[in-house]
């Protein structure tokens, strides 16, 4: 009975529950990665990102005041102060004076210093080191504290990223550079591909099968493998250190799907309207600009997009045809790779860095996902 029109499958849950599956399993990760890049990198050290929202205990290592604030009272040398700085609500449970026993004391103790005189250390972080002999040195006393945090969220990572830290400039250079191999990237072969598609579709030429043939099977080809030929070709005509090098390659691989694509959707198009055209005196050229092209916009869009994020999360095609020393052409994904190698374990930098990049792509998703749908289910019902 299951087959009969108006009836619904009894494996209609199993779909809803691929469904179900399929979003977790890209939703968890993206959902991570923005939650990460508002934590501190003791958090993200700490606990997951799923603990975000509960206190969390952390290893701290912290340092006193510099000898130089140092005050004599009653015959002796006191510095006070607080160990978090100000604003930060953390509760101390245990503390030492050594990295390797960070535990020996608990809160309210007091600690006999190495080079003399005493600490005490309160639950809040507020400490009293004393001394009948004057301080030395040009800094603070380290203390290694086991504390509870409250959660915390914090734009100093975006800050540092966009606005005045170290990495910013590298990464709004990587950005526009992006954007610089994206957009012509995604507009060469979406134009090319129009072209191609129309007179796979509706013109009447010898070997027209073949080449319809020979398209889809391109589709199979991996990616890896025409790369260092094509190098080598790039590099023998003068484009293989350049942008120009890099578009010409994404047009090479991205070809086949947008020709296949655009030509399975044309083809679904009605004839009658094209032929009325043509019995009316309109030109290929003018059929294609007048009417295809506008009735076509949905399986232009969908392309779109799939090219758009192909090439804005592309790696292996920029490293390969983007030669460049100097880091004026480094796009977002080799940017990232260098940011891990020279801050592996700034992990909140990392993860800005990397929410960042993918915040164009989903902006361009969510925009355009309309079109999507509509562009890929194009000719699969007639």
């Amino acid at each position: 009975m299951d087959n009969i029109a108006g009836t619904k499958s009894s494996l209609t849950w199993a779909v809803h529950l691929s469904v179900v599956a399929l979003v977790a399993l890209w939703l968890f990760p993206t959902v991570g990665l923005l939650v990460s890049s508002f934590r501190t990198a003791d958090q993200i050290a700490t606990s997951g990102w799923w603990k975000s929202m509960f206190p969390s205990e952390q290893n701290l290592t912290l340092r006193t005041d510099a000898p130089e604030t140092q005050a004599q009272i009653d015959g002796l040398y006191v510095i006070e102060g607080k160990l978090f700085e100000e604003g930060k609500d953390a509760t101390i449970s245990v503390w030492g004076i050594s990295s390797r026993a960070i535990a020996d004391f608990n809160a309210g103790d007091t600690a006999e210093l190495r080079k003399g005189g005493t600490v005490t250390v309160q639950a809040d972080g507020s400490y009293r080191m004393e001394n009948a002999e004057p301080f030395e040195g040009s800094r603070g006393s380290r203390i290694f504290v086991t504390a509870e945090t409250p959660p915390e969220f914090t734009w100093a990572n975006y800050k540092n990223v966009l606005i005045t830290g170290d990495a910013t400039d590298n990464m709004t250079k990587a950005f526009f550079n992006t954007l610089t191999v994206t957009i012509p990237a995604t507009i060469i072969p979406i134009l090319i591909a129009a072209f191609a598609a129309y007179a796979l579709a509706w013109m009447d030429f010898p070997g027209r099968a073949l080449l319809i043939a020979f398209i889809v099977a391109l589709l199979v080809v991996p990616l890896q493998l025409a790369l260092i030929p094509l190098l080598r070709l790039h590099l023998g005509i003068g484009i293989g250190k350049g942008y120009l090098g890099v578009w010409l390659a994404h047009t090479g691989f991205g070809l086949p799907l947008a020709i296949y694509l655009l030509r399975n959707y044309m083809v679904g198009l009605p004839r009658d309207i094209i032929e009325n055209a043509r019995v009316d005196g309109a030109t290929e050229f003018q059929i294609f600009t007048k009417i295809i092209l506008p009735l076509s916009f949905p399986a232009l869009a969908s392309f779109a997009i799939f090219q758009f994020l192909w090439t804005w999360n592309d790696l292996l095609v920029s490293l390969v045809f983007l030669i460049d020393a100097t880091g004026e052409t480094t796009v977002m994904t080799k940017q990232i790779v260098e940011l891990l190698g020279t801050r592996g374990g700034n992990w909140e930098i990392l993860a800005t860095s990397a929410f960042v990049s993918i915040s164009v792509p989903l902006l361009v998703f969510f925009a355009m996902q309309k079109y999507l749908v509509r562009g890929l289910l194009a000719g699969s019902v007639k």
